[in-house]
């Protein structure tokens, strides 16, 4: 009989720990009932607009219904929301309503993070 040579053969399994994507945040403009243009941010929008409709959201908001989405756009952070939220709410009611055109609202957060360097996060680790 022959003897046969076995061979063991070892596998290195490495198993890497998938972090979920991270909610994004998003700065929203809504039309109230009287006319006027509400800027906020939220992680779920729908569920925000449901909250200004049932009375429970901002204190803007109640009484000021039905809401209409006019534009959303979507931010990697809340720090980035919070500040886009901010610049919008800087600028006089003509400039807001033309943000709800369609577009308008991604090309005014584009020349805001160029023209505020602390929009953009520094790409530098620890």
């Amino acid at each position: 009989m022959e003897a046969k040579n076995s061979s063991i053969i070892l596998f290195e399994c490495r198993l890497a720990v998938v972090q979920p994507a991270a909610k994004p945040w998003y700065v929203y403009l809504l039309r109230c009932g009287d006319g006027t243009i509400y800027t906020g941010i939220a992680r779920n929008v729908a569920l925000r607009i449901q909250a200004h409709a049932s009375g429970r959201g901002a204190r803007y908001t109640v009484g000021r219904g039905p809401f209409e989405l006019c534009a959303k756009r979507r931010c990697k952070t809340q720090g980035d929301a919070l500040r886009l939220e901010y610049a919008i709410k800087q600028l006089p009611r003509r400039d807001k309503l033309a943000l709800t055109l369609p577009r308008q609202l991604a090309r005014f957060a584009r020349a805001t993070q160029r023209s505020n360097p602390s929009m953009v996060r520094s790409q530098k680790g620890p």
